[in-house]
Order: C-alpha cells, then structure tokens, then sequence
C-alpha cells in the first residue's frame, strides 16, 4: 500500500494557524518548535506526553517500556495512546508492540510511512529535533 501526502498551498501566508505551520514544517524536514498545545487533563497524560516527545523521531520505543516508565500497564498505555487527540504533535506513532506495529489510530500502514518517513528525514538531526520540541 502506497500513501500520498498532498499538501496545498495556502494563497495567504499562514501565519494564523501555528498547528498548519508546524505540520508543514514537519513534513518538509524542517525543524520549527511545537505550537502552543492545550494542558493535559490528568497527570498521566502529562507524564506520557513528556515520554512520547523524548522518543526521537526516527526511533520507537515499546508499549511495556513506556509503560514501565509511567509506572502503569502496557494496556493502559495503549488505550491513552488509542485516545491521543493529537497523534502528529504528540507523537504516539513511535510506540511499538513487542511483536510488530501495534496500533494506531490513522491506521497501520499511516504508522509505518512516519516512522519510516522520520528515519529518513530527522534520524541523527539533535539539533533540529531539539528545536523542535522547544522548551519541553
């Protein structure tokens, strides 16, 4: 299966909408720092969104790993990946089952094309991706 990213082009700069400039950015291996997210609800959403922006891009890291890290369950961890709002800015594509993928919400094949698409574009790029992330 083939996926096609089209990107259109606005007629006016951006300059409204910092989520629209940040995915851009994204996606044409430029770094730009993450736009002003809403707070998360609960404590364990904060402490997983630190882990899963820890997780270079290009990388992966475990369901049973992050879930060690949060203290909590690999299943738990999975339905509050399952529930991530915002799967692109919070990036919950780079955990992985033990045996394969795993899941997520736009879907399998979507899971591998940004994972295969960071090794090849933001893989050993620290500076870049610490621009990226900003003051977290």
């Amino acid at each position: 299966m083939q996926l096609c990213l089209q990107v259109k082009a606005l007629s006016q700069p951006s300059t409204s909408n910092p989520v629209h400039d940040w995915l851009q950015a994204y996606f044409q291996g430029e770094a730009a720092a993450l736009p002003p997210l809403a707070q998360p609800k609960t404590q364990f959403q904060a402490r997983m969104r630190e882990a899963l922006w820890a997780i270079q891009p290009g990388k992966v890291m475990g369901y049973g790993e992050l879930a060690t890290m949060l203290h909590s369950s690999p299943r738990a961890v999975g339905q509050a990946l399952g529930a991530n709002p915002l799967p692109l800015l919070v990036p919950c594509h780079r955990v992985v089952a033990a045996s394969g993928l795993g899941g997520y919400s736009g879907g399998l094949a979507w899971k591998q094309w940004l994972l295969e698409f960071e090794h090849q574009h933001w893989a050993d790029r620290v500076a870049d991706i610490n621009k990226m992330r900003g003051d977290l």
